[in-house]
């Protein structure tokens, strides 16, 4: 699984990063994270609003901080 926490650094971006670790970890998930800094890079994905998670390439939110229960969920595909 690829995960990829798109934001420019504020809070919101770094409570996201925090939230999908967490979940990661109550999982007991292998999984691959990388935080996208990258302003330029956002629209690659398709994202113009942050913080964003891309999972496998895949859109699951932008310009929201998602519950811990919608990243679980996310993860659980």
């Amino acid at each position: 699984m690829d995960i990829k926490v798109l934001g420019p650094g504020c809070a919101r971006c770094v409570a996201v990063e925090k939230l999908v670790k967490e979940a990661l970890e109550e999982l007991k998930l292998d999984a691959t994270m990388e935080k996208v800094t990258d302003i330029k890079k956002f629209a690659t994905y398709g994202v113009f609003m942050t913080p964003a998670v891309i999972i496998d390439d895949q859109v699951k939110c932008s310009g929201k901080i998602p519950t811990k229960n919608e990243v679980i969920s996310w993860l659980k595909r």
